[in-house]
């Protein structure tokens, strides 16, 4: 099993508490972020979501470890925490961060690629929840949002596997993904150690007949489940 002190501490010394913090923290560490291809051979893949039961007062974290490029389910973990940082849209990763790391921590093995739900560098700092999963953990990771936080596109076609540059201000931040003929794109920009590119191509391989990939689908499930 990987321990929790082997991935970082969230604690009241190491965690921001304030937005300002949290924003100072991103700008610290969006440096880190590599956006070039460093995934080497992928054999376990894992959807991360996270879940607000009980009017939100609690996070749930949800980590499915699929086998790749079958897709098959390998492993599971959740965890849940209370919820100690305000709901600001581009601050998210700082609600939903400490139970992921924890269930990530539950985990035998950990996976060779994340595929989070969230932004990665499609994020106003550049820095959203897969940046700063994948930076903390040293594992590459995909941001698959199923709505835009910033940026903006041309039309999609209305072909499986198409796919648009997203731009803000200039900067190629993301792709704006035709994951399935007929139904909305899907946002997929880099977490950390894999290139544009390559994330289109290795969320494309985790969807099946669906909009969201199996990782995010088995995910948000084990995530939104009643207990």
């Amino acid at each position: 099993m990987v321990s929790e002190d082997s991935i970082g501490a969230t604690g009241d010394r190491h965690w921001p508490q304030t937005p300002a913090q949290a924003i100072a923290l991103q700008r610290a560490l969006a440096s880190q972020v590599q956006q070039v291809d460093a995934v080497g051979d992928v054999r376990r893949v894992a959807g991360v979501d996270v879940g607000f039961p009980g009017g939100g007062q609690i996070a749930r974290a949800a980590v499915v470890v699929l086998s790749f490029p079958d897709l098959q389910p390998v492993e599971q973990a959740l965890a849940q925490s209370p919820v100690e940082f305000p709901y600001i849209p581009g601050l998210l990763s700082f609600r939903e961060l400490p139970p992921v790391l924890a269930a990530l921590a539950r985990l035998a093995q950990l996976p060779d690629l994340l595929l989070v739900d969230g932004q990665g560098l499609a994020h106003p700092r550049r820095f959203g929840i897969a940046c700063h999963l994948g930076v903390l953990m040293g594992l590459p990771s995909i941001g698959v949002a199923k709505t835009r936080l910033v940026g903006a596109h041309e039309p999609v076609p209305d072909r499986r596997g198409a796919w648009v540059p997203l731009r803000d201000r200039g900067e190629v931040i993301g792709a704006v993904l035709r994951s399935r003929v007929g139904v909305r794109p899907i946002y997929i920009s880099v977490g950390h150690r894999v290139s544009l590119e390559t994330a289109v191509g290795l969320v494309m391989a985790c969807t099946t007949r669906y909009r969201l990939p199996q990782t995010s689908r088995a995910a948000h499930a084990l995530a939104s489940r009643v207990a």
